[in-house]
């Protein structure tokens, strides 16, 4: 499968290039600055200039099967760049998994009062930009993943991805790795099991 993922250079989305490069896929990195772009370790991936908020100048993505989008918003950004890239992704015609938040938007409140209290003193004002991203993401038939607390560590055998009409509030705040949480969008992106709708990435 030819892979394309837009947020390449962040955290999460550098382990979903490496663990589908590791699981023998193609890989398109998806980049503002291409020429900062560091090749993984293992593995070679081609490189593209994507700027969400440059529309006209977004790359054809026809050529790939699925696009992972682990974007977000990077300490210099405006407000916006979230809604950008749901707009520019909608109208790309390919199959999109999109990386959120729990406790954003349709799953504010899911995560138990404390995680929401955490989610509001951290994330505050961004809430509602990832709540409209999610909102047009999900009308264009994307798969959104909202994300709990997001720490480092391996990837987990016991992850799974729930939906989030069926996830169980938890007691404690939830967490989990972003290396389970790349892994969990590859899952999907491998083997759909969802359509326009919200999953919730757990570790166990």
């Amino acid at each position: 499968m030819r892979v394309a993922v837009l947020g390449a250079s962040g955290r999460v989305g550098r382990a979903v290039v490496e663990q589908a490069l590791q699981r023998g896929h193609e890989v398109v990195a998806l980049v503002r600055r291409p020429g900062a772009y560091a090749q993984p370790e293992q593995g070679r991936v081609e490189v593209r200039e994507a700027d969400v908020t440059q529309p006209a100048a977004f790359p054809d993505l026809g050529d790939v099967g699925v696009i992972v989008s682990a974007l977000g918003i990077s300490k210099g950004d405006g407000p916006g760049t979230l809604v950008a890239g749901a707009k520019v992704l909608s109208g790309v015609g390919v199959r999109t998994l999109s990386l959120g938040a729990l406790g954003s938007g349709t799953s504010a409140g899911a995560g138990g009062g404390m995680y929401q209290g955490i989610m509001r003193l951290f994330v505050g004002k961004e809430l509602a930009e990832k709540a409209e991203a999610d909102a047009i993401a999900l009308a264009n038939g994307a798969t959104v993943f909202h994300a709990p607390d997001l720490r480092v560590g391996g990837v987990t055998q016991t992850r799974r991805n729930i939906p989030l009409a069926r996830y169980p509030k938890p007691v404690m705040p939830p967490w989990a790795s972003r290396a389970t949480v790349a892994a969990l969008m590859l899952d999907e992106a491998e083997k759909p099991t969802a359509g326009a709708e919200i999953l919730v990435p757990v570790r166990a």
